[in-house]
This record gives structure tokens, C-alpha cells and sequence, in this order.
């Protein structure tokens, strides 16, 4: 019996792409929020995009060997921003502040239409509703759920920045369960990428596993061993609720 619909969030309930603009405009605000702390990078601002770009790519090979998600204090003083040598004492503050930023500028977000009308309708079914979202800032999922106003859906939001776990790691699924109070057996998942969200949840035993592509899921997916299919896929997020009605039937 399915009890349970939990979702990705950056991709799948929400549309989420890099261009020129959201890059530069990161770069922008990040070398302003450092001068303003006492820390200057210097004018340049294609150098300082240049070092960010190879810090992340740094962070990346750590994080995908090892499916952990680091804080953010962690993630710049130790990766990003290390070619400056900033004093640990003064970045670290401002850490959170700098990945909150990065998170919701250097990407264009925007909620899928009829998100809302997919998410009632699986509460009229009483559906147990949560989220599993890889994010590398602590607080910028709950700020953009209250931004689009569909924060009280969810009974449970479970973060890689949080718990230090990510996707496809099945013990990130776990906490989600455990938090959520259902058996796998019970649950649904929604994502964008094959690599993250579908073998995540099918080897953590969900009962089926939806996909919705994104304008970043041919990159996330790029090279990868397809161990698990999803279920279903879908194009229009509405979809997902007549797909659990009937299952809910049996």
C-alpha cells in the first residue's frame, strides 16, 4: 500500500538551469559579499570565476567519490576559495551566507506549473509528502518552498547539507523514512536524474520510482552505469498524481 510520495527538489519540483547571466552575476555578488568582510580577491573578476570553477571541480570529485556532503564552512574554506588564502577565522562566518547566495543566483530557479494542484491532490489522497534534495546551503530549500508557498505540504525535508549524506547514498533515503515514519515499500520518489534519484531510491527498496527530465539531467547523468530504470516518466509533474492514485487502487 502506498502511503508515502517523496521528491527531488532542483529538476523535479522545481526547473533549474546554469546560462552566462546566473554565472556572472554570482561572481558579482560573491566578490562583494568578500570585500565587504575585509577580504578582497582582487578586480579581476574572470580570475576569480576561473578559481571558483576549479575549487568546485575539486569539491566535486570529493563528494561524488564518496556520496558526502560537506558543510559549507568546509566546501569554501577547503575547496572553492582556497587559491586566496583567506584567514579560516574571517571566510567561516560568512560561509553560509556565500552558499545560500551561490545556490539561488548562480542558478535560475523557477516552480514547475501546477506543482501546487499535483501536491493537493496527493494530500487528498493522504499522501505523507516529503523531500530528499542534494544542496550544498543549509537553510535555501525552506526559503524557497516558502517562496513558492508550498512549504506546508511537505512533513519532511531532508537535506545532503544536513545530514552530510548524499544521494545516491541509501542511507539518506533512510533518514527521510525514518523522519517520515513509512517503510520503503509504502513510498513513491519523484527526480530528474537516473544517477541520483532513481538508483537512490530503488536500491533503498522504494515501491517505484518516477522521472521527470530537466535541463540538467543529460548532465548529471552523463557516463553513468543505468543499474535501475525508473518506473514511470513523465513530462508534466501533474502526472505524478494520477500515476499514485493508481497505484494506491492496486
Amino acid at each position: 500500500m502506498i502511503t508515502s510520495v517523496l521528491f527531488d527538489m532542483g529538476g523535479t519540483l522545481e526547473d533549474i538551469y546554469v546560462d552566462d547571466q546566473s554565472q556572472r552575476e554570482a561572481i558579482e555578488k560573491l566578490h562583494t559579499i568578500l570585500k565587504s568582510r575585509g577580504m578582497d580577491p582582487g578586480g579581476d573578476l574572470a580570475e576569480l570565476k576561473r578559481q571558483v570553477d576549479e575549487g568546485w571541480v575539486r569539491y566535486g570529485r570529493y563528494r561524488d567519490a564518496s556520496d558526502v556532503e560537506l558543510k559549507p564552512i568546509s566546501i569554501w574554506c577547503d575547496y572553492v576559495l582556497t587559491a586566496y588564502d583567506f584567514p579560516r577565522e574571517r571566510l567561516a562566518p560568512c560561509c553560509e551566507e556565500i552558499a545560500h547566495m551561490w545556490e539561488v543566483t548562480h542558478y535560475h530557479r523557477a516552480l514547475r506549473p501546477r506543482v501546487a494542484e499535483m501536491l493537493e491532490g496527493l494530500k487528498g489522497l493522504g499522501m505523507k509528502l516529503g523531500i530528499i534534495s542534494n544542496t550544498a546551503a543549509l537553510y535555501q530549500v525552506f526559503d524557497i518552498l516558502r517562496e513558492y508557498g508550498i512549504r506546508d505540504y511537505f512533513q519532511d525535508v531532508t537535506l545532503s547539507s544536513v545530514t552530510g549524506l548524499r544521494k545516491p547514498c541509501t542511507d539518506i533515503f533512510s533518514v527521510a523514512l525514518h523522519q517520515i515514519q513509512s517503510a520503503p515499500e509504502e513510498c513513491v520518489y519523484v527526480g530528474d536524474t537516473i544517477s541520483r534519484d532513481i538508483i537512490g531510491s530503488k536500491r533503498a527498496g522504494f515501491a517505484a520510482a518516477i522521472q521527470i527530465c530537466s535541463k540538467l539531467t543529460r548532465e548529471k547523468d552523463c557516463g553513468i552505469k543505468r543499474e535501475f530504470e525508473p518506473d514511470y516518466m513523465v513530462e508534466d509533474i501533474y502526472e505524478v498524481y494520477p500515476i499514485v492514485e493508481k497505484l494506491t487502487r492496486g
